[in-house]
Parts: structure tokens; sequence; C-alpha cells
């Protein structure tokens, strides 16, 4: 399953639908403007909330946690290195490696990869492609997608 994301430039706070390969809007992600760290909702084409991101403050490298509607169920935590970005999705056992100032990376578990993640180049806001295994649940991808995208524009600003 392909999933595409782009993301509005001028909004306030984040805003924006993620479409499937025929264009249909299949997930809606809203941010909370007022909050301390970053805060996401993510919502199914009939606005039910299925994902919860919140950002851990206070902590030496960036820390994520993701809810869905039965609780905790990963924690997205940025390695330290000084040549290689690589992030671990502690909860499942998943990492999260390749050139991310390339927009290219890739979403592995212990039998290979299980999602690839493309990001657009000169486009007005970010847009990603994301490729997602058949029997691996997409919104659980799109998630950390989100994450990776929320430290990746941090490190910009």
């Amino acid at each position: 399953m392909n999933l595409y994301m782009k993301q509005q430039v001028f909004s306030w706070g984040d805003k924006f639908w993620i479409y499937d390969q025929n264009g249909n809007g299949k997930y809606y992600v809203e941010g909370e403007v007022f909050s301390f760290g970053k805060k996401l909702h993510v919502y199914d084409a009939n606005g039910q909330e299925i994902v919860y991101i919140e950002q851990k403050l206070l902590t030496f490298l960036p820390r994520y946690e993701i809810y869905t509607p039965e609780g905790l169920v990963a924690e997205v935590v940025k390695d330290f290195s000084f040549f290689k970005q690589k992030y671990e999705v502690n909860g499942p056992g998943w990492i999260v490696e390749g050139d991310f100032f390339a927009h290219e990376y890739q979403i592995i578990d212990g039998d290979g990869v299980i999602a690839a993640v493309s990001k657009e180049w000169f486009t007005f806001g970010d847009a990603y492609e994301i490729q997602v295994a058949d029997n691996v649940k997409e919104s659980f991808v799109l998630a950390i997608v989100l994450v990776i995208d929320a430290c990746l524009a941090a490190q910009r600003d």
C-alpha cells in the first residue's frame, strides 16, 4: 500500500491529509498549537482518532511516544551517532535508517524492510511517498514517519 503525505506550508499548526494511491483522503493529521512539545493527532477518514503522538521533553536526544486507543504502543528514540542518523522504535523492535538528508529511509524489522519512505525534492511544503508492506499496520508506520519528520524539522529550525 502506498500513502502520500503533503504538508501545507501556511497553516496554523499542523493540519493536512494523507492520501492513498487513488488520491482519496485516508488519514487526517492535526497538531496542537499551544502545547509544550510536539503533539499530533491522526484521524481516519471517518474522524475517529487512531494515533496520538507526543514529544517527550527534557531528554538529551529526541524521544516521542506513540499511542493508539489501546494505550502506549511504541517509543521512537533517535540514536546518538556522528556520521549516520538512526532511530529505534521501542515496542515492536524496529529500526529506521537511511539517508535522511537525501530524503530516503527505511523502516526495518527482524525480517527486513517493512516500509520505505521517499521525500520529494523542490516542493512547496514537505511531500512524502510511503510504501508499506502488506502485512504491516500502515497507521503505525505513518506515525513513525510523522515523528521523523518532526525531528528533521526541529534540526532545520
